[in-house]
């Protein structure tokens, strides 16, 4: 079935977006929203839902991203050449202006846009890093930590190289936004987890769904940064702005 509203949260790394697609997901009324379309490969992502056409694997993530009231919910990160190998293929699907936000569009209709983001960039890719050594990306709330000691592997150019990854992925999402001329719900991740539940609401009553479900559940993930990340984060001011006249930080 088609759905009648569409939105998609377009995330950078280490942003807060698997905690949003998991709150909004407990509310019942906003989709399934998680990676549905992240595979290697586009032939990857055929084979994961046995479709053999464009048409065919747009009406299987309608299925499987939407809730019965018609609403369909998506997180998806740009990262190249993967993107545009997805438009490309989306682009065969008849009904759209030729732009790439109108094949998006067209894909999932009446779709909102929602753009999640992180302030420090710095934190982000030392939690990045951090999750990349330790392979624990999510902890699930009240669950011990997943990993042993990983102190000993700090890294000023792995982290480096992230801050600037990060920095380029919002670039490209902003690119497809300016392009598309899209205003996006912006969600910033240090706001995200000081204002959680109203977060939550807002992003549900700004297309105008209605919660009557009562609160919002709470957070189903501890947060990861620890004593190490501080000292990540530490070390890395000091390497990145060694011999600088003028520090930012």
């Amino acid at each position: 079935m088609q759905p009648t509203l569409s939105y998609t949260i377009w995330f950078s790394q280490r942003t807060g977006s698997t905690l949003l697609c998991h709150a909004l997901e407990s509310t019942g009324i906003a989709g399934h929203p998680g990676e549905h379309l992240h595979e290697n490969t586009l032939q990857e992502l055929y084979r994961s839902y046995k479709a053999r056409t464009p048409a065919e694997l747009r009406s299987r993530i309608w299925e499987v991203a939407s809730t019965p009231n018609g609403v369909l919910g998506l997180k998806h990160a740009i990262f190249e050449p993967a993107f545009t190998a997805l438009l490309e293929a989306f682009r065969q699907i008849d009904g759209h202006d030729g732009t790439r936000s109108g094949i998006w569009a067209n894909t999932f209709p009446n779709v909102r846009h929602i753009f999640m983001t992180r302030r420090n960039k710095v934190r982000l890719a030392v939690s990045w890093w951090k999750a990349i050594q330790s392979q624990e990306w999510h902890r699930l709330h009240g669950e011990p930590p997943q990993h042993g000691d990983i102190a000993d592997r700090y890294s000023a150019e792995a982290i480096d190289h992230l801050v600037a990854e990060s920095v380029m992925r919002e670039a490209g999402i902003q690119e497809f936004f300016t392009q598309g001329h899209i205003v996006p719900f912006t969600v910033t991740y240090e706001d995200f987890v000081s204002r959680y539940e109203q977060t939550v609401l807002d992003i549900l009553w700004w297309p105008g769904l209605e919660f009557t479900n009562g609160t919002v559940a709470p957070p189903a993930y501890e947060r990861l940064s620890d004593a190490i990340s501080d000292d990540w984060v530490e070390r890395f001011r000091r390497d990145k702005q060694a011999g600088w006249q003028n520090r930012g930080w």
